[in-house]
């Protein structure tokens, strides 16, 4: 049953999105979302990773809160940094930020909250995934930051993944 449906939630989610996207109930679309939602998870599983563990799923969920904690807080500190920008520049900068994690779910979310919180970009990750360049909007002391960086999201994802 797994290889005539290897991801039944995929499929049921392709077909509804498929409808959706549509908008019709028409039996074509009805047949070929299904179609669609059956052949594509077949298809494409070479290509899904290995399922991930989640060791700690109560520590996901306050880092969850935590990072759209930090979401809010870095939307205001940008916007305002933007508004002072006419009379004070912001200090951007690259930083060096040695990793601990090496788990590549651990990784691919620390790479999505780099993303989400604003003023952080991820620009580069070492072949040995030992140090992530980070380009940070309005840097004040980088040793703080590295070391809020890690406590706050590197040591919850490795509490998570490893």
């Amino acid at each position: 049953m797994k290889r005539l449906l290897p991801a039944p939630l995929l499929s049921v989610s392709l077909w509804a999105l498929w409808l959706l996207l549509n908008l019709s109930l028409s039996a074509g679309h009805l047949l070929f979302g299904a179609l669609l939602g059956l052949l594509a998870p077949i298809m494409f599983a070479p290509l899904r990773p290995l399922p991930a563990r989640i060791r700690k799923p109560a520590v996901a969920l306050s880092l969850f809160f935590l990072v759209g904690r930090d979401v809010v807080l870095s939307n205001l500190q940008v916007a305002w940094g933007v508004l002072r920008a006419c009379h004070t520049s912001p200090r951007s900068a690259f930083i060096k930020i040695p990793l601990d994690l090496h788990d590549a779910h651990g990784l691919a979310a620390l790479s999505v909250i780099c993303t989400v919180i604003p003023g952080t970009v991820w620009s580069e990750l070492a072949l040995d995934r030992s140090v992530l360049l980070l380009h940070v909007f309005d840097l004040g002391d980088e040793v703080q930051f590295i070391e809020h960086f890690k406590t706050t999201y590197e040591r919850p994802l490795m509490e998570i993944f490893q």
